[in-house]
């Protein structure tokens, strides 16, 4: 199956709001990219607990949920994609242009040492 930024976005941003996560119209900026940065500490902590070796092992847990180091990085994904549609983002045009700038940019950025 392939997918689309669009799609990724509007699937992700469609279920996100039929499971009731935008019903509260307070949810502010800061609180949203808190859960983001905490999709990628679910990352971090899998990695910390079953090490480099298991980077690509991928498990089913309590009632069948998906687990592993990449189902984390795709729910930093999808959070990013349901943010971006809730705003009416355009994460497509924005990678694109990021990417074509990152190719012109020197070795390391200039020796950056991380």
């Amino acid at each position: 199956m392939s997918i689309t930024i669009e799609s990724l976005i509007s699937e992700s941003h469609q279920t996100a709001t039929a499971k009731g996560w935008w019903d509260d119209p307070n949810r502010n900026v800061g609180e949203l990219l808190a859960l983001i940065h905490s999709e990628v500490s679910e990352a971090l902590e899998v990695y910390r607990v079953k090490g480099k070796d298991s980077l690509n092992e991928n498990w089913l847990g309590d009632k069948g949920k998906p687990e592993g180091f990449t189902v984390e990085l795709a729910d930093v994904i999808i959070r990013i994609a349901d943010f971006c549609g809730e705003f009416g983002l355009d994460l497509e045009e924005s990678l694109t242009a990021k990417l074509a700038y990152n190719r012109t940019r020197p070795y390391r950025h200039g020796d950056k040492k991380a």
